[in-house]
């Protein structure tokens, strides 16, 4: 999969110096979302003359960031024929999801092209998480052939602090979170920027899934806990210390008290969360596999998938309806207040159920509020984090090599 640019505005009139730059950046991200192309088709999509189509090739060529890669087929000839193409080795990024029990990594070219992909198991008797992911990192780069990072995206779990850009505190998570992306930083001498895990999903759904297109949207992500990507008008929301998006502490109606300040039991999180999720299923017959009761995303994500296919007896219809009934209280509270008009199911249950449990929510959503809200399952191949991290990161790189100086 080839991660997109983010779409080019129209070529506009400046002052000379203001509209080459302007123009250099237009062509090259027509280039990334296009692939190579011919000056003439550059010529169709900017609305430059030939020219300065040619002056601007010429540039970028000088630059590093363009190069010919050949003729665009073997019925046409001549230079009229050459295919230019950004040169996609001239900068790399990576994406790291920070899990409890593993860190995974994926890599990729300046034109968005995966490069590779590891998971590295975290285990307690295992060593420092950090060194060994640190070290699975730079094998990852070795054994692809990358040299050398432009900039590094890193999804974990918790609240990210808008004014410090750092992991906030947190006693459900382990320590060594917080330790990650300063050893990247300092290890591999990369800038990180560091991302609500939920955050990046909803990003990557946002650009390469169910929300692209869309300016507002709620991610709902349902796993091993529960939380939202809010993006409205085209911007994602962190809100004042981060937490847009917390749901898991959210009041609602069917649990068996309230949450706290610091504990998320009695919150949303007690109706939707992996564990209950689990309970859920029990209750109307249907096993879940054995897990850790630490994190049972695992066992939830497998239970809903068969009460899906059909694979999980009598009672699974019955399983499917309750969550539904269940996830369209959580949608209906976020509704209100936002009116995204869409929410889009993500997560390991979410992406499970696929459109079944969308379907399902959307009639229970339609009871609850009077605001119209459409409900679609994720769509991301892959792992959403990941995917929203890779785009993240390349916008940061394209953003500094794609603005001459």
């Amino acid at each position: 999969m080839t991660l997109p640019a983010r779409p080019a505005p129209p070529a506009r009139t400046a002052s000379p110096r203001t509209a080459r730059a302007i123009n250099d950046r237009i062509a090259l991200e027509l280039l990334v979302e296009h692939g190579p192309l011919t000056a003439g088709r550059l010529k169709e999509l900017t609305g430059l003359s030939r020219p300065s189509v040619a002056d601007l090739l010429r540039r970028l060529a000088e630059d590093g960031l363009v190069e010919d890669v050949g003729e665009a087929g073997a019925a046409r000839r001549g230079p009229n024929a050459r295919l230019y193409g950004l040169v996609a080795d001239r900068a790399h990024v990576a994406a790291v999801d920070v899990r409890t029990g593993s860190v995974s990594f994926a890599l990729a070219d300046l034109a968005g092209g995966a490069v590779g992909r590891t998971v590295l198991p975290v285990e307690e008797d295992g060593g420092d998480p950090v060194e060994r992911t640190v070290a699975a990192l730079r094998e990852a780069l070795r054994e692809n052939g990358v040299t050398a990072l432009h900039t590094v995206a890193v999804g974990a779990p918790g609240m990210i602090d808008p004014a410090t850009g750092a992991l906030g505190r947190s006693t459900s998570l382990p320590a060594w979170h917080a330790r990650v992306p300063a050893a990247l930083r300092e290890r591999l001498g990369a800038p990180v920027v560091l991302e609500n895990e939920v955050n990046l999903a909803g990003i990557a759904e946002h650009r390469l899934g169910a929300a692209r297109g869309r300016d507002t949207f709620v991610l709902l992500w349902l796993g091993h806990g529960v939380g939202a990507a809010v993006v409205l008008d085209g911007a994602l929301r962190r809100g004042a210390s981060g937490g847009t998006g917390e749901v898991g502490f959210l009041p609602v109606p069917g649990t068996a008290g309230l949450p706290s300040a610091t504990v998320c039991d009695g919150g949303f999180h007690s109706l939707a969360g992996a564990e209950a999720v689990c309970a859920l299923a029990r209750e109307h017959g249907v096993r879940p596999p054995p897990h850790d009761p630490g994190d049972g995303s695992r066992a939830a994500e497998a239970v809903v998938r068969a009460a899906v296919a059909g694979e999980a007896g009598a009672g699974g219809e019955a399983f499917l309806d309750a969550l539904a009934g269940r996830v369209a209280v959580g949608a209906a509270a976020v509704a209100s207040v936002l009116d995204p008009g869409c929410v889009v199911l993500g997560g390991e249950v979410g992406r499970a159920g696929g459109r079944a449990l969308a379907e399902r929510v959307a009639e229970r959503l339609a009871g609850m509020s009077p605001l119209a809200t459409e409900v679609l399952c994720g769509t991301v191949e892959g792992s959403p984090v990941l995917g929203g991290g890779l785009v993240t990161a390349l916008d940061a790189a394209r953003r500094e090599l794609f603005t001459p100086r």
